[in-house]
């Protein structure tokens, strides 16, 4: 008998990827979010060719070798030799969340340089995490003489005073009270997986709402929702996307789902209109 296989799709894909977090495969998970606008995008492809820069990596440091030398052979490996950065010439071009185009081109944001950067870290043992720093996303290193904050755009460590001047636009005043007595280790937290592959996700929602790109956003949104289940925020977006295309039964279930979940938000009423008017117009 001929048993017959089909390969997953590449939300099926994802799923199986982040279904659980004891094994959460981080960086695989950051590369195959481009299969949507990259159907034919090879994700082992991705994954070899960082396995060869980090051979490169490793052949040039000592087995022994101590957490500040494997940290500055690897910042300049990858911010002099290969001249990683921002792409500051279009800083909102999609491409610049998608790790094989990072790849290509040395040119990302924040958030996908430092995945890049903290996969070849953790390759030499380096304690490296993310951290979902308001405004821009950063990484952390333990190291002996304690922990330090770098930019992923540069490599650069991070004085506390600089660190503060980052958080500045962010904070707010509340009844009079400055948030900036919030400490600022808080901010500085490690993002779990989870949360790190939705900041991903979620930089490309807001771009994709901004090129009005519906399509796009609606493979985004289906991949939040696969990822954080209970988002209702993301159903209001999927059901406004699909609004949008004209799938009406779909819109009306997604906008009742996040009505009947979110409580009392400040849109209830202006998402309770669009879905009136949905029904009317079907």
């Amino acid at each position: 008998m001929t048993i017959s296989y089909s390969p997953p799709t590449p939300i099926e894909y994802f799923a199986n990827l982040v279904q659980t977090d004891t094994h959460f495969p981080l960086f695989e998970a950051a590369v195959a979010i481009a299969q949507d606008a990259y159907p034919l995008m090879d994700v082992e492809s991705v994954l070899e060719s960082v396995d060869a820069w980090l051979a490169q990596l490793r052949g040039r440091l000592a087995a022994d070798a101590p957490p500040m030398q494997k940290l500055r052979v690897l910042n300049q490996f990858f911010f002099t030799e290969l001249h990683f950065g921002a792409n500051l010439n279009d800083y909102y071009d999609p491409d610049n969340s998608f790790i094989h185009k990072l790849i290509h081109t040395r040119r990302g944001i924040p958030v996908s340089l430092a995945l890049l950067w903290m996969e070849l870290a953790q390759g030499l043992g380096l304690e490296a995490s993310g951290v979902g720093f308001p405004g821009h996303f950063l990484v952390k290193i333990e190291l002996p003489a304690g922990m330090a904050v770098l930019d992923p755009l540069t490599g650069h460590s991070l004085s506390r005073d600089e660190l503060q001047q980052k958080l500045a636009p962010y904070q707010h005043v509340k009844e009079g009270v400055a948030d900036d007595a919030v400490p600022l280790g808080l901010y500085l937290q490690a993002a779990t997986p989870r949360e790190i592959i939705a900041r991903m996700l979620r930089n490309l929602r807001e771009i994709y709402k901004s090129e009005r790109a519906w399509l796009r956003l609606l493979g985004v949104q289906d991949r939040l929702l696969v990822l954080l289940p209970h988002s209702w925020e993301d159903y209001r977006e999927r059901g406004l996307a699909h609004a949008e295309l004209g799938h009406t039964e779909l819109a009306l279930a997604d906008l009742e789902q996040y009505m009947c979940n979110a409580g009392a938000t400040h849109d209830r009423e202006r998402v309770a209109l669009r879905a009136s008017d949905l029904r009317t117009n079907r």
